[in-house]
């Protein structure tokens, strides 16, 4: 793709912006760089580009910027729909994505990973075992180094492991993987797409460019993933906890059995890693790594080593009896309800913040089953408690830190307090990283120094 002296704008001033803007500026195309957001709230990003030769603008979006570039790069958390992005693709302009833009600068197989919940920890799996056995791995996209550092590195990988999130995918063109992986889709981001069709719609992108000789690994147990793959063109690969599949790779009786290249039985009850969800994590790894070429033994061992991420489910502490769990990435109802399947009751679940447009009634079977009280805190505490609140003891606070203090008071022994807040942090907090880094803080606080939950009966 040639990009000298091409007029190309770059939409959104974060990580992936960034990185797109310095690439532009090294292939000698004209840069200029949009952010909604003033100038103060952009001050590391500014430094970054400090000495580049762009254009840059804060706190607007001037329409004559977009309509007269050749390209528009859209970063993840820029809407398509926004006034001047829709004024230039009525003059005709190209407008893709980073992921897009850097596709066209990879010539190794891509593996992408998609899917509401489960993405990151597949895709930081998925980057171990290919790395245990033996090959160059480069992970990224929407986790950690967007995919345009790799190409802007010069570094030279025999895969490239990338998680991907819809709103990327909104703007691909010629984005074409090698293996995609779809874990599941359940509501989220109701407050960005018009409707649950549209945002399922989004996670289908990843088979646009897919043909036969690829690969599509896929959740045979989700009607969604089902609905969004019938008809394509890649080499299906279901996994399934619930049936055997044929060619495929399933759970059955504590094991894993893959028939994919052979016969192949894993262990998972030698996984760190547990929780209904984290077997189709696991799944869905085991088959992109048996496609690329890992052997059994390799795949078994990096698995039995993985410690798994902070704030999915994390174990932070016990204290008195009670166990604290962290799922401050549980960001949507689909992963709350996952992390309180892994429990076997007396639950006291601490959940709110940002409202992202879900139907939380859905979750009212496994609050009957497993959750003894909610503690409710943030912007859609008050949603929440209209639509489950009656069935369990449910209080309603502040913030975080009053949650806690409730539960301080109230939690006895044998119970489980579990942070699954089922909505984004942003009312709040800066991202869900910050908001588990403060439920640890607060934990600990009750184990440095606090009383400790009383004894049952007491």
């Amino acid at each position: 793709m040639e990009l000298k002296n091409k007029k190309v704008l770059v939409v959104g001033l974060a990580r992936t912006g960034v990185s797109t803007a310095r690439f532009l500026v090294s292939k000698g195309a004209r840069v200029r760089v949009s952010d909604s957001s003033p100038a103060e709230k952009l001050s590391k990003s500014l430094d970054d580009l400090k000495g580049l030769d762009l254009e840059i603008e804060t706190g607007r979006h001037t329409e004559e910027w977009f309509t007269k570039a050749d390209l528009i790069v859209v970063s993840p958390g820029v809407p398509l729909d926004i006034k001047p992005l829709i004024a230039a693709q009525h003059k005709g302009v190209e407008i893709i994505s980073e992921i897009e833009l850097a596709s066209r600068f990879i010539d190794v197989p891509i593996i992408a990973i998609t899917g509401t919940n489960g993405k990151t920890t597949t895709t930081t799996l998925i980057g171990e075992i290919l790395k245990k056995s033996g090959k160059r791995v480069f992970v990224g996209g929407n986790i950690g180094n967007p995919l345009i550092e790799y190409v802007m590195e010069g570094n030279k990988a025999d895969f490239i492991v990338a998680e991907i999130s819809s709103f990327q995918l909104e703007g691909v063109r010629d984005f074409r993987p090698y293996i995609s992986i779809l874990l599941n889709i359940t509501e989220d981001h109701l407050d960005r797409y018009p409707s649950m069709d549209a945002y399922i719609m989004a996670k289908g992108l990843i088979y646009r460019n897919q043909m036969y000789p690829d690969f599509a690994v896929i959740n045979a147990d989700d009607v969604l993933v089902k609905k969004v793959t019938k008809g394509i063109e890649p080499r299906k690969i279901g996994f399934s906890r619930e049936k055997e599949v044929v060619d495929g790779i399933y759970y059955r009786e504590g094991r894993i059995f893959s028939r994919i290249k052979g016969d192949a039985v894993y262990e998972p009850e030698r996984f760190k890693i547990k929780g209904v969800h984290n077997i189709e994590n696991a799944m869905a790894s085991i088959a992109a790594c048996e496609i690329a070429g890992c052997r059994r033994d390799e795949i078994q061992g990096a698995m039995e080593e993985f410690h798994g991420l902070p704030h999915r489910v994390e174990f932070v502490a016990e204290i008195g009896g009670v166990s604290y769990y962290n799922d401050s990435k549980g960001t949507n109802i689909g992963a709350t309800m996952s992390a309180l399947a892994g429990f076997k009751g007396n639950v006291i679940l601490l959940a709110g913040g940002k409202d992202k447009g879900g139907d939380y009634s859905i979750m009212a079977p496994l609050l009957e089953e497993k959750v003894k009280g909610m503690v409710l805190f943030g912007e859609a505490r008050d949603k929440i408690t209209q639509s489950i609140g009656r069935y369990t003891d449910t209080v309603l606070v502040g913030n975080l830190k009053e949650a806690m203090e409730v539960v301080r008071r109230t939690a006895v022994r044998g119970d489980t307090v579990l942070l699954s807040p089922a909505c984004s942090s942003f009312d709040q907090f800066s991202g869900y990283a910050e908001r588990g880094k403060v439920f640890r803080e607060l934990v600990n606080a009750i184990k440095q120094g606090e009383a400790e939950p009383p004894q049952e009966g007491c």
